[in-house]
């Protein structure tokens, strides 16, 4: 049985078993070879989230990739051969694939072939909750379909060559496929903006409850970092928050925000957030960009990091290379070393120490060097805080009340018709009280 086709995604299926694939990864020269493994196993625990079952891995060594196929002559009739052994209906890329190359892929394997991105897009279909999730999850696919239109009415096309129309049964002309593609070239561009609608509303929805968070002025942590390398179970460990845990890529799809008091009674709030991933599609990034906004408009991030995955480090950079993307690599971040009692090496812990100084042991399962951590929390706030000298008018007493609500009063003294206040404050709040700053 062949997988469903539904608008250019490849639809799962009750059968969990009609889908029987076989994963493929090029790479160039045999230093790579290593990193194209594990990028094979991170797309066989994605294909298996998605609802895949695996019957081979196939790694393609390559001088150069071919503009057609991707893969090169020889290597795509191994792959073909291996296809018709394992009988499988089914075949991934782990690189992103053209839509042309797509349908050559296609036409040689006799089977769907899709791309670690049409996977990805799947997962977050299958996973998201919210309403928002679940609108930019729909409008990232759309605009996967899009160039891929001409793939989904192949048969019409070829229907109206067979009839001998002057191209031999094999040539192309301009007939119900065309007219079809056409036509849902103009369907696809309404939904995008019926998409597009939907998502604003949403949004201001969810500005208006962050505008609220906001003016609560208490500070944020926002858990950032890979896929499955324990965010949720961090969030749990610390606040009881009851949040779904599964050792599957992108269990966690929609932010969860709880609050909590660390130990010198300064309550934050902490914010769970989507895993990031290698190879992440540039379409999700710009569709869940709002909801990665959530996490950076955050006053700390907390990098946590798996120290037990053989490819830790290339973990941490693809994390970075996102903020990078998305404009957030200056915010401060505290990284968070997770799963130590699962580290074999300890030179693995001792090189992370040493290129994120700013770091902690833990292991957030265990719930062990939680204290360390809430210890540097504390530390790192300390930094987003000021000792400010404050004149304010009897007058605008009101501001003395709003002063001692978000701040620590060091000394508070009367002179004429004015306040004089020595006070520990959160830096965000010294632009709004600009006006009664006195020089120190």
């Amino acid at each position: 049985m062949q997988p469903d086709i539904n608008n250019g995604i490849i639809q799962p299926t009750q059968e969990k078993e009609s889908f029987r694939a076989l994963l493929i990864s090029a790479y160039k020269g045999s230093s790579h070879k290593a990193i194209c493994l594990e990028h094979l196993q991170e797309l066989v625990l994605l294909a298996e989230t998605y609802g895949v079952e695996i019957l081979g891995k196939m790694p393609c060594v390559v001088r150069r990739y071919e503009a057609g196929t991707y893969i090169t002559e020889g290597k795509l009739a191994e792959a073909v051969a291996i296809v018709k052994e394992v009988d499988a209906n089914l075949v991934i890329f782990d690189d992103e694939i053209s839509p042309g190359q797509q349908r050559n892929l296609e036409k040689a394997f006799g089977v769907p072939v899709i791309d670690r991105t049409e996977v990805i897009l799947g997962v977050f279909a299958q996973r998201a909750q919210t309403k928002e999730a679940k609108l930019q999850i729909e409008l990232a696919q759309v605009r996967y379909q899009a160039p891929r239109l001409r793939r989904l009415w192949t048969h019409l096309s070829r229907q109206h060559g067979s009839g001998g129309g002057g191209s031999g049964g094999g040539g192309y002309t301009k007939g119900e496929g065309e007219k079809q593609i056409e036509i849902d070239r103009r369907i696809l561009k309404r939904k995008i903006d019926l998409l597009q609608k939907e998502l604003e509303e949403v949004r201001s929805h969810r500005e208006t409850q962050r505008g609220s968070r906001q003016r609560s002025e208490i500070p944020v942590f926002a858990i950032i970092g890979y896929t499955n390398v324990g965010k949720s179970t961090l969030l749990n460990a610390i606040t009881n928050a009851g949040v779904f845990v599964e050792n599957k890529l992108f269990a966690t799809l929609d932010t969860t925000t709880r609050k909590y008091t660390l130990p010198n009674n300064q309550e934050i709030l902490l914010i769970d957030t989507v895993g990031f991933i290698r190879k992440l599609p540039h379409l999700l990034v710009a569709a869940f960009k709002s909801t990665l906004e959530e996490a950076f408009q955050a006053d700390i991030l907390l990098h946590l990091v798996d120290t037990s995955h053989p490819m830790v480090e290339e973990q941490a950079k693809t994390t970075y290379e996102v903020l990078k993307e998305l404009n957030a690599e200056d915010k401060p971040i505290i990284t968070v070393l997770n799963k130590i009692d699962l580290c074999t090496d300890p030179e693995v812990i001792a090189r992370l120490t040493l290129k994120y100084p700013k770091s902690v042991q833990i292991s957030a399962l265990k719930n062990t060097g939680l204290q360390n951590l809430y210890d540097l929390m504390v530390l790192e706030l300390s930094k987003q805080r000021h000792i400010v000298t404050l004149r304010i008018p009897q007058s605008d007493y009101g501001v003395v009340s709003e002063v001692m609500r978000l701040g620590h009063i060091v000394e508070q003294e009367y002179e004429d018709n004015d306040v004089l206040l020595k006070v520990d404050l959160p830096s965000v709040n010294l632009q709004k009280l600009k006006k009664y700053l006195q020089e120190p």
